[in-house]
């Protein structure tokens, strides 16, 4: 019993109209419930003769009783709606769960003959009987659903392990990870993915990671380096801010580098280490460079220093060097230039973890030629918000990526990957309107 609890409900045949059922027969028994009380007196009565006066009483008494049994039903069905339609849509998912199976013909089944009126005549007629039915089961949990399904190496066994693109489109939910256990295959997806968005003040950063959804964290020190890709209008400059203003209630060390001198390049009236100019730019990127280089080496001197633990171990604050419209800057430099700095980024993005230097690169495309060599692959969280075409997406998270992307017309809505390979939908942080980030940033820059 404790196995079965864990792996939810076993999706049916019978559930293709599961909904159908429990509506039907749920309504119908509350009628019944609300009508007979009605008629229990003339429902036990030991005479069943009346005259026609009581003949019309009754009816007259019998419609009435009818309309108020109805009404209940109605406030009863509205009030289960209201208050338990996380219920109504499990049932949906199970009944599109059964359907998927059946439509696919994900079944195997073979031919019995019908037994004749007589037995010892043996009948012609034949009908198909379902000897093999998937084990498939639900399960909602805290905002997640669980779908295990078992892997029995048969012919349907691909299908079986690549639902991702029928669940999130059926289901309307987002895939959060998949994982192969014993002979089952797990799939667990977000349920309602916006009820996951948080505010800005619950954006905390402690012990190495930064909370940027309830149910979603960016661990930089584990998987190091950002890389956010986003149009104009999709909330990049303010997910940006959101991430600066979160560090510097840390210990952090932050430089800013902002190409077209736009929103975050204004930080520089209130915090240092804020630079526009390509002159100091290139500079603030070689020294953060050769910080990195020198706290490495540093590192292996201080008491305390053990093999395989980084930079919080020593108890060292970490530096981030948070780089925007970084491809328009690139396209600014000359040949040789460019090179210079590909390659101390390069550096910087294989050898920062351990020293506690990170890296947050944003621009509106991830242009494959100002991040190849394998430094897109070291960006370990990437998100991408706003509008983007299927190309952009394909940069973003790579061409052989099995995943449907879908617009929605809200601000700050996109997709991540933080790290597992498992895209998933993104919502950044809720900024109020009267929040000023200029004024709070001073404040912590203080």
């Amino acid at each position: 019993m404790k196995l079965y609890r864990k792996r939810g409900k076993r999706i049916r045949p019978s559930d293709a109209s599961l909904f159908f059922q429990f509506i039907f027969f749920g309504l119908f028994g509350v009628w019944l419930v609300f009508f007979i009380p009605f008629h229990v007196k003339f429902l036990l009565s030991t005479t069943w003769e009346v005259d026609p006066f009581q003949t019309h009483f009754i009816s007259t008494y019998g419609f009435t009783s009818l309309i108020i049994s109805l009404i209940l039903v109605a406030i009863c069905a509205f009030v289960y709606y209201r208050y338990r339609y996380n219920h109504l849509k499990q049932l949906m998912h199970r009944q599109k769960l059964a359907k998927m199976i059946l439509d696919n013909q994900w079944y195997e089944t073979k031919q019995v003959m019908n037994e004749g009126f007589f037995k010892d005549i043996p009948s012609s007629k034949a009908k198909e009987k379902m000897t093999h039915f998937p084990k498939m089961y639900y399960r909602y949990e805290k905002g997640m659903i669980h779908i295990q399904v078992e892997i029995t190496l048969g012919k349907y066994q691909e299908p079986l392990l690549n639902l991702e693109k029928k669940l999130e489109s059926g289901l309307y939910c987002e895939l959060v990870s998949k994982e192969l256990h014993d002979s089952y295959v797990e799939y667990v997806l977000f349920y309602d993915m916006i009820a996951n968005r948080i505010s800005i003040d619950e954006v905390i950063a402690q012990n190495g990671r930064l909370k940027l959804m309830k149910s979603m964290d960016w661990e930089y020190d584990q998987l190091p380096h950002m890389l956010i890709a986003g149009g104009t209008g999709g909330g990049k400059t303010y997910f940006i801010l959101t991430l600066i203003e979160a560090l510097l209630k840390t210990n952090a060390k932050l430089y800013i580098l902002d190409p077209k001198n736009a929103d975050l390049a204004d930080l520089s009236t209130v915090m240092p280490d804020v630079y526009y100019k390509k002159e100091d730019m290139m500079a603030s990127i070689d020294q953060f460079y050769e910080d990195m280089m020198a706290r490495s080496e540093e590192m292996k001197q201080m008491q305390g220093y053990k093999t395989g633990e980084n930079y919080a171990y020593l108890g060292l604050p970490p530096h981030f060097l948070v780089f925007d419209e970084y491809v328009a800057f690139m396209e600014m430099l000359a040949s040789k230039e460019s090179t210079a700095v590909l390659t101390k980024l390069k550096q910087i993005v294989m050898l920062g973890r351990q020293a506690g230097f990170f890296l947050i690169l944003a621009c509106q495309r991830p242009d494959a030629k100002y991040l190849g060599d394998g430094i897109r692959d070291q960006f370990n969280f990437r998100v991408a918000l706003g509008r983007m075409s299927e190309l952009g997406y394909g940069m973003m998270f790579g061409s052989d990526v099995q995943k449907q992307f879908f617009l929605k017309q809200i601000k700050g809505r996109g997709y991540v990957d933080k790290g597992d390979n498992v895209i998933t939908e993104f919502y950044t942080p809720l900024v109020p309107k009267n929040h000023d980030f200029l004024k709070e940033i001073e404040k912590l820059a203080q």
